[in-house]
């Protein structure tokens, strides 16, 4: 089992990985932080942006994944919105990049916040394909600053997709199970068993205090991770995190007795990350 670290450029990075290579990815991108990506005009270049299925004949379109044909809706989006091209030229051909090297089985796991989770929905379901949506699953908690003039946001939104909606894995069965909220209704035994968590998951954050904090900005709780690649992956599969921060995918995926190549470019991360796996055997290189 070879884990690694690659620091620097994902969309670099992610070209040299063979396709279909990894069993599960789990992306948490950074958005809405400040950085300036690359703007795409899209009235003047016409590029397209994707969604699966629709005739042809209703709008100029492009081929696809597998041979589908893809319809032009990113004008309108930007209609809306001409932030959207910032979001997309930067996200759009590293989830391409995703999907390559995603296996047959494999499954995607995309976090983000309600500023951007819409747009995301609209991309993925363009470049996966409508059925290859599984979950939108929301990560509530209750912490930090709230508001007096709106409800107060304390959600994170990850969407869950697969490569094929007729095989994929999921093993409820090794999911750690969590109490009835009212465990009268149900029998004793099933109280104490516990149930399978839905597409809600509520889950502190990590704690500024806690053993798992590393000190990096948007740190996510193993927890998150924990149910995410007990349920998607098996023991010995292949975990990809190419927005890795922190490093606590390959925590967890190591914990667990997964495979794991993180990529992060940010130098803080990359030296919270040899700190971090200290005592686990884990390559080192650049992106290249």
């Amino acid at each position: 089992m070879v884990n690694r670290v690659i620091d620097g450029d994902n969309l670099v990075a992610l070209a040299g990985m063979p396709d279909e290579s990894f069993d599960l990815i789990y992306l948490d991108p950074p958005f809405n932080t400040g950085r300036t990506q690359a703007r795409v005009s899209t009235v003047a270049k016409r590029t397209p942006t994707a969604v699966a299925g629709a005739p042809e004949s209703q709008t100029r379109s492009h081929a696809g994944f597998k041979g589908v044909a893809y319809d032009r809706i990113r004008t309108d989006l930007k209609s809306y919105d001409d932030r959207f091209d910032d979001y997309w030229a930067f996200l759009e051909p590293r989830i391409r990049e995703a999907w390559r090297v995603l296996s047959t089985t494999g499954t995607l796991y995309v976090h983000l916040d309600y500023r951007e989770a819409h747009y995301a929905k609209v991309m993925l379901d363009g470049l996966f394909g409508r059925d290859s949506f599984i979950n939108e699953i929301i990560w509530a908690y209750d912490y930090g600053g709230k508001p007096k003039n709106r409800w107060p946001a304390k959600h994170d939104t990850i969407l869950m997709y697969v490569k094929d909606p007729n095989r994929y894995t999921f093993n409820s069965d090794a999911v750690e199970r969590e109490p009835y909220m009212a465990p009268g209704l149900v029998t004793p035994e099933k109280a104490q068993r516990g149930k399978l968590p839905t597409d809600v998951w509520w889950h502190t954050i990590v704690s500024p205090t806690g053993k798992e904090k590393t000190g990096y900005p948007t740190q996510k709780p193993e927890g998150i991770l924990r149910r995410i690649i007990q349920a998607s992956s098996h023991e010995g599969d292949r975990v990809l995190d190419f927005f890795a921060g922190s490093g606590t995918t390959g925590a967890v995926a190591a914990a667990l007795g997964r495979e794991f190549t993180l990529v992060d470019e940010n130098p803080q991360a990359i030296a919270i990350m040899r700190e971090r796996f200290s005592d686990v055997e884990v390559e080192f290189s650049q992106a290249r």
